[in-house]
């Protein structure tokens, strides 16, 4: 009886463990957190805003001015600056139902009923090689899908993406102060260099330049040489 209750102890310690690791999978391997991941390690950071369905997913990290898309639940991820981003598009049936564009007014929602094809999510950038990024929202025989949401919840989500786009152009291109006006600077003379100063024949300087000559002192005027009197009495006798 102890063994018999022993084993049937294991076993529901392995089937609760077996159990447990299929949920911790399910859980690790759902399609939002796959793409959460992988839009981490590409931007570096968590995405502020983040939006994915049937395997793909679209992002945005404003800290990082940077736009990233997903195919195949992270798989492959294509990285934008948010600068390149040109506008986004509703698409209902193929139809454009509302978009924003760079420059343009929001063309805003006006008919919410849902089609009968699919729901999407157009986002355009300028790139020469992927220019768009197309997310379908819904299609046909997602309602079998555990928490799909319907057609016209699609179209809601999608249209305040719209309106989430519209910001962004509108933040990302500020209008640029207008330039203030430089003030005039006389230009600079041409440097002379000591080589081309030696070659040049010296200037004569203008004659308003010169040092005023110094002025010559008058000449003193020279003393009469003094004569002696012959017929002087007061001379001594000359001597016999």
């Amino acid at each position: 009886m102890d063994e018999t209750a022993r084993l049937l102890l294991w076993l529901a310690l392995a089937g609760t463990a077996v159990t447990f690791a299929g949920s911790a999978a399910i859980w690790f391997m759902d399609e939002d957190r796959r793409i959460r991941r992988a839009f981490r390690n590409v931007l570096k950071v968590p995405a502020d805003a983040l939006l994915s369905a049937n395997g793909r997913g679209v992002g945005f990290s404003f800290s990082r001015s940077l736009a990233v898309v997903a195919w195949d639940q992270g798989a492959w991820c294509l990285v934008y600056r948010i600068e390149e981003l040109v506008g986004a598009e509703l698409l209902v049936d193929g139809e454009v139902r509302a978009r924003a564009y760079r420059g343009e007014g929001r063309r805003p929602l006006e008919r919410t009923t849902p089609g009968t094809g699919q729901v999407a999510l157009r986002m355009i950038f300028d790139d020469a090689r992927y220019p768009d990024f197309e997310l379908t929202l819904w299609a046909p025989g997602d309602e079998a899908k555990r928490n799909a949401p319907s057609p016209a919840e699609a179209i809601q989500e999608a249209n305040r993406w719209i309106a989430r786009v519209e910001a962004i152009l509108r933040r990302a291109s500020p209008p640029r102060p207008a330039a203030a006006a430089s003030p005039l600077v006389a230009p600079a003379p041409a440097p002379v260099f000591a080589a081309e100063a030696a070659a040049q024949p010296e200037a004569e300087a203008p004659p308003w330049d010169e040092p005023p000559a110094p002025r010559a002192r008058p000449a003193a005027p020279r003393a009469e040489p003094r004569t002696r009197d012959l017929f002087d009495e007061d001379d001594p006798d000359p001597v016999p």
